[in-house]
C-alpha cells in the first residue's frame, strides 16, 4: 500500500527552499539560456519571440520529428540512457526487458517473417461466419491492443471511487479525430484520399486482392463512425460521459451489435452496470454495424489489426505505416531509429521494470528532496489563494481546501515496483511479445474487478517527460524524468525553476479546480459540491477565457478551439499564478537578486517561457489544433499576457500580446 502524503494546515504553511549546490546550473549562468532570446522583440507584442526568438531561428526540426521543444530535448536524453541500460540487459539471460529489446533489433527476423505473425489473427477475421462472431473476434482483438468502435477497458468509477468498473467509450477510427473524416476543408480532403491509398497498399502488403474498392468501403464505415460519434468537446465534459448502464440498458440503447459476445470473448466477466461514456454514439455506431455488410466489416477489423502491428512486421509495412501516419499525418521526413522504436516499446509493455533501473542509475536522492520541497511550496501556495479567493462561497472555499489537504503528490517513482512475471517473452517472436504484453496488461487490468483500490499505481513511467493529475484519486504525478533542466535544476537560479516546474506543478494542482476537475470532491468523487453561485461566476470567467483563446490563428483559418484546450489553458494560467505567489513565500521577504540585468520576477516569467520553446511542421500543428486538448507552445508562453505582475516585471511598450487590467482574466 502506497503511504500517501496528507498534507495537514501545517504542512501547507510551511516554506521549503530549494538547495543549492556549489557547482553551477546545466544551462547558462543561472538556468536560462539567454542565448536563445530575440532582445529586438517586444515583449509586449509577443513574448515567446522575446524570451525564445533566437532559439526558434537556430533549432531545425531533426528529420525524425513532427515537433521539437524541450520536452524532446529531454526525451531524447531519457532514450539515450534506457538505451544503456537495454543493451547491457540484452546480453543477460531471463532478461524480460533484455530480450523484449533483442527481438526488436532484429530486423532480419521480422524481413523474413513478412506478415506470418499475423496470418493466424486474420484467419481468424475471416473466418467469422456473422456478425455475433465477428464481434467476439472483435472482443480477442480488444485483448491484444486492437482498436475497435466500443473500446472497454477497467477504470475507476467516478462516483463510487473505491471501486473499479469496465468503462467504454467511442473508438475505432484511423484517423485522428472525427473531423479528418466530416470536415469540409482541402487539407482534410488531401489526407482522406490519401488515407484510403494507405489502406489499400496494407491490403496489397497483406496478399489481399481488390485492395482499392474494399479501402473505400472501409472509409465509408468509419465515416459513418465519425458522424455519429461525439465532438472531442463534448466528450471532456464528465457529466455528460458518466453513464451507468446494465446490460440489458446497453443493449437496448444500441441494438445492432452483440456486446454480451463481444465482452465474454474479451474475457470480461458480467458486471451489474458499464459505463459508457458517449451512450448515442453507441446507439448510431451499433446501427451502423448492423446494417453494414459483413465483407465490409472483415476488412475493417483486418486493416485495424494490420495497422496496429504494422511497425512490428517486415520493412515493407513498417515503411507503409510511417509513410501515412508520419509523413502524411504529420510531415515527419523520416522514420525514427530502430532503437529508439524499441525503447518506446519497453516503456509500454516493461516500463516499471526498466524504470526501477532508470531510477537507481539516473534519479538521486537529492533530486526527489528537492522537488518535494518545491511541490510543498507550491501546494502552500495554491491554499492561500483558496482561502482568498474572492467569486467563490466561504463554504466552498472551505471544501476546497479540505481538498488541497487530502492531496497525494508522487515524486519521481513509484513506492512498489510492478510485477511482471507471467508476461512470456521471447527473442525470436516480436509480434508475439507484443500480443502477449498487451494481453498481460488488459488482463492485469480485468484482475482489478472486485478488488480493493490499489491506489499505488501509477499511470507513466519514471522515464516519461511528462506529468500529470488524476481527479478520482486526488493525485499530481511527476515522474524522474521531468524533473531536469529546463524545467528543474536544484543548481538553478530558485526563479527560474519556479517558473518552469514550478508551473507545471500549479499547473497539475489546478487540473483538480479546473472546468472538469472541479467536479472531484477530496475523495475524488464525481459530484456537484459548489454552489450555483460559484459555478456561474466561474463560466463566466472561463467564458471570457475561451473567447482570448479563440482568437489565436497558429495557421492561417485554423484557430485554436479555445472549449477543447480550456482545461489545459487554466492549468497554466493557474500554474503561473500559483507557482509565482510559491515563488515569492520562497524569499522569505527578501528582494530577489538582480542577475544579468534580469530581475527575480523576469527570470521566473522567462523560466516559463523557455520549457515551452516549440517548433512545428504544419501538418503536426493542424493536427494538435484538430485533436488535442493542449494548446500550441506559443500560446502556452502568452498567457502571461493575463498576468498583473508580467507587466509590472517588463513594463512592456504597447503590442499586440497586451491587454488592459480589465481585459485579463483572473480566475485563481
Amino acid at each position: 500500500m502506497r503511504l500517501h502524503l496528507l498534507l495537514s494546515a501545517t504542512a501547507l504553511a510551511a516554506t521549503v527552499a530549494i538547495a543549492q549546490p556549489s557547482a553551477g546550473p546545466q544551462i547558462g549562468t543561472f538556468g536560462f539560456d539567454e542565448k536563445g532570446m530575440d532582445r529586438s522583440a517586444q515583449p509586449g507584442d509577443d513574448f515567446d519571440r522575446y524570451a525564445n526568438g533566437a532559439w526558434h531561428d537556430r533549432t531545425q526540426i531533426p528529420a525524425d520529428r513532427a515537433t521539437y521543444g524541450m520536452f524532446h530535448v529531454l526525451q531524447d536524453l531519457s532514450e539515450t540512457r534506457t538505451r544503456t541500460i537495454l543493451e547491457a540487459e540484452q546480453g543477460k539471460t531471463g532478461s524480460q526487458i533484455g530480450d523484449l529489446y533483442a527481438s526488436f533489433m532484429d530486423e532480419a527476423a521480422a524481413e523474413a517473417k513478412g506478415a506470418t505473425p499475423l496470418k493466424p489473427t486474420l484467419g481468424e477475421i475471416a473466418a467469422a461466419k456473422d456478425r455475433t462472431a465477428l464481434a467476439q473476434v472483435w472482443g480477442r482483438l480488444l485483448r491484444v491492443g486492437v482498436v475497435t468502435p466500443f473500446a472497454a477497458g477497467v477504470r475507476v468509477d467516478d462516483k463510487d471511487p473505491a471501486n473499479y468498473v469496465i468503462g467504454m467509450r467511442q473508438g475505432g477510427l484511423g484517423l485522428p479525430d472525427r473531423d479528418y473524416y466530416l470536415k469540409d476543408d482541402a487539407k482534410l480532403a488531401a489526407i482522406r484520399t490519401a488515407y484510403a491509398a494507405h489502406l489499400a497498399r496494407l491490403l496489397t502488403l497483406a496478399g489481399e486482392t481488390d485492395a482499392q474498392a474494399r479501402a473505400a468501403r472501409v472509409v465509408a464505415f468509419e465515416t459513418g463512425l465519425a458522424t455519429a460519434q461525439w465532438s472531442r468537446v463534448e466528450s471532456r465534459d464528465r457529466d455528460k460521459a458518466y453513464n451507468k448502464l446494465t446490460a440489458a440498458q446497453l443493449a437496448q440503447t444500441a441494438p445492432g451489435f452483440d456486446f454480451a459476445a463481444y465482452l465474454a470473448a474479451a474475457g470480461m466477466p458480467a458486471q451489474p452496470a458499464y459505463l459508457v461514456s458517449q451512450p448515442t454514439a453507441f446507439t448510431g455506431m451499433a446501427r451502423l454495424y448492423a446494417a453494414t455488410p459483413l465483407p465490409v466489416l472483415k476488412d475493417y477489423a483486418a486493416l485495424r489489426t494490420i495497422e496496429s502491428y504494422a511497425p512490428y512486421l517486415s520493412k515493407a509495412f513498417v515503411d507503409e505505416n510511417f509513410a501515412f501516419t508520419g509523413t502524411t499525418l504529420n510531415g515527419t521526413p523520416e522514420n525514427r531509429a530502430r532503437w529508439k522504436r524499441a525503447v518506446s516499446l519497453e516503456g509500454n509493455l516493461l516500463g516499471e521494470a526498466v524504470g526501477e533501473k532508470y531510477v537507481a542509475a539516473y534519479f538521486p536522492p537529492e533530486s526527489k528532496a528537492a522537488a518535494d520541497g518545491l511541490v510543498k511550496n507550491v501546494i502552500a501556495a495554491m491554499d492561500a489563494r483558496l482561502g482568498t479567493l474572492p467569486w467563490m462561497a466561504p463554504e466552498t472555499r472551505a471544501k476546497a481546501r479540505a481538498k488541497l489537504a487530502a492531496f497525494t503528490p508522487k515524486i519521481g517513482y513509484p513506492d512498489k515496483w510492478r510485477d511482471y512475471a507471467g508476461y512470456v517473452v521471447k527473442r525470436d517472436d516480436l509480434v508475439g511479445n507484443v500480443m502477449r504484453g498487451r494481453a498481460f496488461d488488459f488482463q492485469r487490468d480485468l484482475d482489478k474487478l472486485g478488488k480493493p483500490m490499489d491506489r499505488s499505481e501509477w499511470g507513466m513511467t519514471p522515464m516519461t517527460i511528462n506529468a500529470y493529475a488524476n481527479p478520482v484519486w486526488n493525485e499530481i504525478v511527476f515522474p524522474a524524468a521531468i524533473l531536469q533542466p529546463p524545467f528543474f535544476d536544484a543548481r538553478a537560479d530558485p526563479a527560474v525553476n519556479y517558473g518552469g516546474i514550478g508551473a507545471v506543478i500549479g499547473h497539475e494542482i489546478s487540473h483538480h479546480f479546473d472546468d472538469q476537475g472541479r467536479k472531484y470532491d477530496a475523495t475524488g468523487t464525481l459530484t456537484d459540491w459548489w454552489t450555483p453561485a460559484d459555478v456561474s461566476r466561474f463560466k463566466a470567467l472561463t467564458d471570457r477565457f475561451v473567447a482570448q483563446v479563440n482568437a489565436y490563428e497558429p495557421i492561417p483559418g485554423q484557430h485554436v478551439q479555445g472549449a477543447l484546450t480550456l482545461g489545459e489553458n487554466i492549468g497554466d494560467l493557474a500554474g503561473l499564478t500559483i507557482a509565482y505567489d510559491a515563488y515569492q513565500r520562497s524569499l522569505g521577504g527578501k528582494p530577489a537578486p538582480v542577475i544579468g540585468g534580469l530581475t527575480g520576477d523576469q527570470r521566473f516569467y522567462l523560466g516559463w517561457a523557455q520549457v515551452w520553446r516549440t517548433k512545428y511542421r504544419e501538418p503536426a500543428l493542424r493536427q494538435q489544433l484538430l485533436s488535442d486538448p493542449h494548446s500550441p507552445g506559443s500560446v502556452r508562453v502568452s498567457v502571461v499576457r493575463n498576468l498583473d505582475p508580467w507587466y509590472a516585471a517588463f513594463k512592456p511598450k504597447p503590442g499586440k500580446l497586451m491587454l488592459k487590467p480589465e481585459e485579463r482574466v483572473r480566475i485563481w
